[in-house]
């Protein structure tokens, strides 16, 4: 079994960053990729960005490459995602996520998420 747990998320302004973090734990998670995934009110659920724990491969959603980055420490046993510029649509639960991915997206754990709110 792993464990997610995210923090980070909160209300902030068009323009400003957040950044959120998921620290994993479980005999196993060292085995799985690590993503970012959000879904807003009324919508699906969509892949944000994904990394190796090597931090070798990283994956984004091309539509906000320019504005994230995903990271992890090692020692932290922790995943982090830095927003920036964000907009109002960028409103949603983030969940972080353990997995395959890369050619695919398949998720096998599921944190409960954290919301984050962007006023205009």
């Amino acid at each position: 079994q792993v464990q997610l747990v995210e923090s980070g998320g909160g209300l902030v302004q068009a323009g400003g960053s957040l950044r959120l973090s998921c620290v994993a734990s479980g005999r196993t998670f060292m085995h799985y990729d690590m993503g970012w995934f959000r879904q807003a009110p009324g919508k699906e659920r969509e892949f944000v960005a994904a990394i190796s724990w090597s931090g070798l491969r990283r994956y984004y959603r091309d539509s906000i490459k320019s504005r994230v980055t995903i990271s992890v420490d090692n020692a932290k046993n922790t995943v982090y995602l830095q927003m920036n510029s964000l907009k109002p649509e960028d409103t949603a639960v983030y969940y972080c996520a353990a997995g395959r991915y890369g050619s695919s997206l398949s998720t096998d754990y599921w944190g409960k998420g954290t919301l984050v709110t962007v006023s205009s």
